[in-house]
């Protein structure tokens, strides 16, 4: 068997998996999936909120690498109790919360790289999925690194949204990690990203080299995302997916754009996929305009359910200000229905050309967005002919398959030009090597590591719920 042919033993790192929202746990998620499907063995190792996996026979584990999971429901920003400290990482974890920035991509980096250094003969190849943190650097081990796009974008939107000084001294606190992310980024060997426009973000942004930028798009389970004319359309739904009510999303513009649209057609009504905000622009629109009964939030609904309620829908649309791919535009298309987008960032390089495959928007823009949704929904033959060809577009460009085998031809690459296959990381303390644990599924403690649980991914389909949005630093916003 050649090396190219040979399975590999990969670790994929997700600080972050969240299965009910944001892009990481949904690249983690289907990305292992393909990848098993090829042969590969593929180990996820990851932080609170744990991904949900599939798995192809025995080729996909989790094991979970705990943090002190500071920002989980219903009491974000705790304070841990005594008990609850195991190490220095810990306490540097809550130091880093207290004076207002977010901490998981530093500390978990730092318990990946103890973790790796214990294991290291057992992986070919570590594939960092954006933690971009100190402690992958110097990891003795061939890696590669996927930035779906650089979250210096996402505190340039939040600045430009804060309203007074204190709130940009919070933005600009809770972002802080983004200094360590640039350092990071530009010592990389080998770095993934999503689309052109987050490769030219990256270059601006990051400092990294061209040349070690590569772009492998990745897309829709279209086995799963695929039309049904069983489910009938309900007149006037729209539908959207927004995790959060962050500036980035531009759900704000949506809302604004719902009301016009109701002076012509009262049928008309807005589904969002995430959770409904209690207070903040969308919530002071919803209000503000009457649209209470209009607009409805779902969260925690299965894959099963989210694909019936976009082919039920006569729109689905993506108002998003910048996304580094558009993952709700990829499966909505490959569902089958018809696509009203910005064009902001990278979807554009998703939906396709204006009047072909999507119909498209400037971000920002309230006014157009009534107006595409307005022709849309006046105009059956125009839904029907944009479904048709943006199905096809993606079947053509945008699968997970597609994204696993060229992932795949990145990991040969980069054990081919690792220049110290074997050697040790560098480091000191805790971070020196330590015995491997036995082989296979398994539950091991130590005292400065906290428990590792790992666990074999259930066989078939999960039908936990799944996000469908880009990928989040962590909690919006940052407590005041």
């Amino acid at each position: 068997m050649t090396s190219q042919a040979r399975p590999l033993r990969i670790a994929l790192l997700s600080y972050k998996g969240n299965p009910f929202c944001g892009g990481q746990g949904v690249y983690v998620r289907h990305l292992s999936r393909e990848l098993a499907a090829l042969g590969h063995r593929v180990e996820v190792i990851g932080a609170q909120p744990y991904p949900v996996l599939d798995s192809v026979g025995e080729g996909v584990t989790l094991t979970e690498l705990p943090s002190l999971d500071l920002y989980r429901q219903p009491d974000p920003f705790r304070t841990p109790g005594r008990g609850e400290y195991r190490d220095w990482v810990d306490a540097l974890e809550v130091a880093t919360m207290w004076t207002g920035g977010f901490p998981e991509p530093l500390t978990f980096s730092l318990r990946a790289r103890r973790h790796l250094a214990a294991r290291r003969a057992e992986f070919d190849v570590v594939h960092d999925n954006q933690t971009l943190g100190y402690g992958l650097l110097g990891l003795g081990l061939p890696l590669v690194t996927t930035v779906h796009h650089p979250i210096t974008v996402d505190r340039r939107l939040d600045l430009a949204a804060a309203q007074d000084w204190k709130r940009r001294l919070s933005v600009r606190r809770w972002y802080g990690f983004t200094r360590m992310q640039k350092r990071v980024a530009r010592r990389l060997p080998s770095v993934v990203t999503v689309s052109g426009s987050s490769r030219d973000e990256i270059v601006e942004d990051l400092g990294v080299r061209p040349g070690r930028i590569h772009t492998v798009p990745i897309g829709a389970d279209t086995r799963l995302f695929s039309p049904d004319p069983a489910v009938p359309e309900v007149p006037g739904r729209i539908v959207t997916t927004s995790s959060a009510d962050v500036p980035l999303k531009g759900l704000v513009f949506l809302v604004e754009a719902l009301a016009k649209v109701r002076t012509q057609r009262p049928d008309a009504h807005l589904v969002v996929v995430g959770k409904r905000p209690e207070k903040g622009p969308v919530a002071d629109a919803i209000n503000g305009f009457g649209l209470e009964e209009a607009v409805r939030f779902v969260k925690g609904i299965s894959d099963a359910e989210l694909v019936d309620l976009i082919r039920g829908a006569e729109v689905a649309c993506v108002p998003s200000l910048y996304e580094g791919f558009s993952l709700p535009a990829a499966e909505a298309m490959a569902t089958g229905t018809a696509l009203l987008a910005t064009t902001g960032g990278a979807i554009p390089e998703v939906a396709g050309p204006d009047g072909e495959t999507c119909l498209a928007v400037p971000p920002g823009d309230s006014g157009a967005l009534a107006a595409g949704l307005e022709r849309l929904l006046a105009d059956p033959a125009l839904r029907r002919r944009l479904a048709a060809a943006g199905r096809a577009r993606v079947l053509a460009h945008f699968t997970w398959t597609r994204a696993a085998e060229a992932t795949v031809a990145l990991y040969h690459q980069a054990i081919a030009s690792h220049p110290h296959r074997g050697s040790a990381p560098k480091g000191r303390g805790e971070l020196r090597d330590q015995p491997p644990p036995a082989g296979g599924p398994r539950t091991t403690a130590s005292a400065p590591l906290g428990p590792v649980v790992t666990r074999t991914a259930p066989e078939g389909k999960s039908t936990a719920p799944s996000g469908r949005t880009e990928t989040e630093p962590g909690p919006v916003g940052s407590k005041s």
